[in-house]
């Protein structure tokens, strides 16, 4: 499904309606409880079509999923259910008190956070409750963990957390940043699923927690994968586009160079790739974990790993090198692949044994040693690193609800900009709160002061009036809200000492309000204040950055191969080995019964073999991976994977640059060289373009060295011949159809193609059925020259023709 969503679709602002109920259901319109009355079988236009009702439903239910289940939200960076756990928690006083992070309430159990949060808020399954408690109390998955957990909650190889039963938890000091200013207007509240009670749309985030802990999660559609980012650079990211908003991306990617993952590691992305993924809201980036060389007695030395990459453990890692040392004969298959064992002795031949000594003095520490001290540290390394998870990739997938209410793919510059207009009108909401509080306090304290001033008249009044209340009011012009204070006044509150008090509180409350308004009335003051803000929480809750970001190229292994001449021998029947040497005899090969010999290839054991499919599709097989003359050799199939439905039709073997003449028996083809046809994978890819029912015709090399005046034979089935300067072909190292090489009549089919330079041959049958060859050179030869794209002339002396050589 396509993750751009249409945004004009769907209204995103009010969570999605439960769907109507289908017509002839009680209760459902046209129901016999419904609001039509019976159902008298008339249409009457209100109806509703089983597939209607099926589209309705389901697209409310993703709505549902994308809104109140997977995507976190710009404003706080938080989910549905991690905004509950969060809320419920505070309101269970599980929180730090201050800013003293050793001072706070005492953790309770796990499961009495998730009953309650459950019987509040989230009427769904506690396991998926206790899944998100965990997880934000994990410091190998959040950067910033919001939940101080004590217990058992798992651990980086993949260990599952305890039971709730056994683990508690308390909010951590950072949650502060996302819980302290709720109940100062800051925020709208929705009620819960049953209406008891509210609960919050958005936490009043005093940074931007999507980009500080990053979020994971897969909804009906849509995707999202936000890496995790240092609090500080956030921050002074934030604060710079706060004060300029035309804030280049060169700046903007200087104090945000890229993600700061909680176990470390090594971002080795280029620069321009990670400001590429952060323009467009996706991308790949490249991760690899961090090693150090341990120096041992006698010239030994040992590999420790002390940082990985997110989302790789040390168990994945063991695992990892046990099948590369290990190898298992994979499903359908009777032995160990060629690339199994290549793997297996590429892995030995360098490493000796590997442990993991990880503790708690060291979250990782990884041990590889070397098969011996003379191993080269590199190709351990990059051994290690091409084929294991300690080099892997991070995908970017910025996906989240914007401050709109819809889900949208977002860059890095949208995402601070939307925080920050969301942090603004949240500071102008508070400042607009507290303002009237401050307000309604001076309001009160002023009628105190009437009080003091006129102590004995308002005692007379209250013992003499029936009304007091009433009477305060119209003796001192106080309002209603005054004259209530002033009669549950203490009297305590009427010393002398306490109007000096009042005098002092009312000076510091108008100097506040000065300031709120300031705020309100100043968008300079409001910008300011929220700089503040920022600055002095990055200052307590910030540290430093863990990722290095260093950019290396991708670690390739290569295996060493010795370069050396060998012929490959393939059979009819598709066995392939490789002999030592170009001197092979042919008469003295032996295959399986009922199989022969396809043809012998003298190349080196550094060249490919090329396999060509009868769809036009190509598979290359490097030479080193064939097996060696001892036995029949090994099926082809083994070494590639053919698409189902076609067949093997031709092989080729020869150094990478060799070139060679493509062609269809509908009488298109191209020139490529052998190195144009090598992929990576064993599946093959696409080379030749080939239509209806035409078939490749067998590979033609083109003759090497300083051969001037090489030409292209063509040979139809019809018997017609056609040569002409092979310059008029195209190479095209991309494939495709290629250009006409030969006019061809409706029931005719191109035969045979050949580059050759002097002498031609061309075999085929005279009178009686029996084979006869011609050789062609000088004015024989010159009679069959022509242009590209013409029909040739017919071949003299032969009835049936097969196939066309180079002499």
């Amino acid at each position: 499904m396509n993750e751009n969503v249409n945004q004009n679709a769907f209204d995103f602002d009010e969570p999605p309606a439960a769907p109507p109920l289908p017509p002839s259901v009680p209760g459902g319109p046209g129901g016999p409880d419904g609001p039509d009355g019976p159902d008298d079988g008339d249409d009457d236009g209100r109806s509703l079509t089983l597939a209607h009702y099926a589209e309705r439903a389901y697209l409310e239910y993703a709505l549902s999923v994308v809104k109140g289940r997977a995507l976190p939200d710009v404003c706080d960076g938080q989910k549905p259910v991690q905004r509950r756990i969060l809320y419920s928690m505070e309101r269970m006083g599980l929180s730090f008190s201050g800013a003293n992070s050793t001072v706070g309430a005492k953790p309770v159990k796990g499961a009495r956070v998730v009953g309650d949060v459950l019987g509040r808020f989230h009427p769904h399954g506690d396991q998926s409750v206790y899944d998100a408690l965990v997880r934000m109390a994990q410091d190998f998955s959040q950067r910033y963990p919001l939940i101080d957990g004590q217990g058992n909650f798992g651990s980086r190889d993949g260990d599952g957390a305890a039971a709730m039963r056994y683990t508690e938890a308390r909010l951590a000091p950072i949650a502060r940043l996302l819980l302290d200013e709720i109940d100062e207007g800051t925020v709208d509240f929705t009620p819960n699923y049953d209406g008891s009670t509210q609960e919050p749309r958005t936490l009043p985030a005093r940074l931007p927690f999507v980009l500080l802990n990053g979020a994971s999660g897969i909804a009906v559609g849509l995707a999202t994968e936000v890496p995790s980012h240092n609090l500080r650079e956030v921050a002074a990211a934030a604060v710079a586009l706060l004060k300029n908003e035309k804030l280049s991306d060169a700046e903007l990617f200087t104090l945000l160079p890229g993600p700061d993952f909680p176990g470390g590691g090594q971002l080795i992305s280029s620069a321009d790739d990670i400001q590429a993924a952060y323009r467009s809201g996706r991308g790949s980036l490249k991760l690899r974990a961090r090693w150090k060389i341990e120096d041992l007695a006698r010239g030994q030395w040992q590999l420790v790993v002390t940082e990985l990459p997110h989302g790789t453990s040390s168990q994945k890692v063991l695992e990892e090198i046990e099948e590369l040392t290990n190898p298992k004969v994979k499903t359908g298959k009777k032995a160990l692949t060629a690339e199994q064992l290549q793997l297996k002795a590429a892995v030995l031949a360098v490493l000796d044994c590997v442990r993991d000594e990880s503790s708690k003095d060291a979250a990782v520490r990884l041990v590889f040693e070397p098969k011996s001290r003379t191993v080269e540290q590199n190709e351990l390394i990059t051994t290690l690193l091409a084929h294991t998870s300690l080099e892997t990739s991070a995908s970017i997938n910025m996906t989240m609800i914007g401050a709109d209410g819809r889900p949208t793919q977002k860059s890095l510059r949208q995402v601070l900009s939307e925080w920050l207009g969301y942090r603004m009108a949240t500071v102008q909401r508070r400042s607009q709160h507290r303002l009237g509080k401050v307000l309604d306090r001076i309001h009160v304290l002023e009628g105190r002061q009437l009080v003091l001033l006129n102590i004995d008249e308002v005692i007379r009044i209250i013992r003499n009036s029936d009304e007091p209340k009433a009477a305060l009011i119209e003796r001192f012009r106080l309002s209603d809200r005054q004259a209530e204070d002033i009669l549950e006044i203490r009297l305590r509150q009427l010393a002398r000492l306490e109007a000096i008090k009042i005098e002092q509180e009312l000076k510091s409350l108008r100097e506040e309000q000065g300031k709120l308004e300031d705020i309100l009335g100043n968008p300079a003051t409001l910008k300011r204040t929220v700089v503040k803000e920022i600055e002095a929480d990055a200052k307590q809750f910030g540290d430093e950055r863990r990722t290095l970001i260093q950019e290396e190229k991708k670690a390739v292994a290569e295996i060493k191969v010795v370069d050396e001449p060998v012929t490959v021998v393939v059979s009819m029947k598709g066995w392939v080995r490789a002999l030592k040497g170009h001197e092979v005899d042919q008469a003295a090969l032996s295959f399986k019964s009922g199989d022969q010999l396809y043809g012998t290839f003298p190349c080196r054991s550094v060249d490919p073999l090329i396999v060509f499919g009868s769809n036009g599709r190509v598979y290359s097989v490097p030479v080193a991976a064939l097996p060696g003359g001892r036995g029949d050799g090994q099926p082809i199939t083994t070494l590639i994977e053919l698409e189902s439905g076609s067949q093997i039709a031709h092989y080729f073997a020869g150094a990478a640059t060799q070139r060679l003449v493509l062609a269809g028996t509908g009488g298109f083809g191209l020139i490529a060289q052998l190195g144009d046809l090598v992929g990576r994978q064993k599946a093959g890819k696409t080379f030749l373009s080939l239509e209806g029912d035409e078939k490749p015709l067998p590979p033609s090399p083109v003759p090497t060295g300083e051969v001037l005046g090489v030409q292209l034979a063509c040979l139809s089935l019809n018997g017609r011949l056609l040569t002409y300067a092979l310059d008029e072909l195209k190479h095209q190292p991309k494939g495709g159809r290629g250009l006409t090489l030969m006019e061809l009549e409706p029931k005719d089919a191109l035969l045979s193609v050949a580059a050759f330079t002097t002498t031609l041959q061309v075999l085929g049958s005279g009178r009686g059925g029996k084979a006869k060859e011609e050789l062609l050179k000088g004015a024989g030869l010159a009679s069959y020259a022509g242009k590209r794209a013409r029909k040739g002339k017919p071949v003299d002396g032969l009835q049936k023709v097969l196939r066309v050589l180079a002499g």
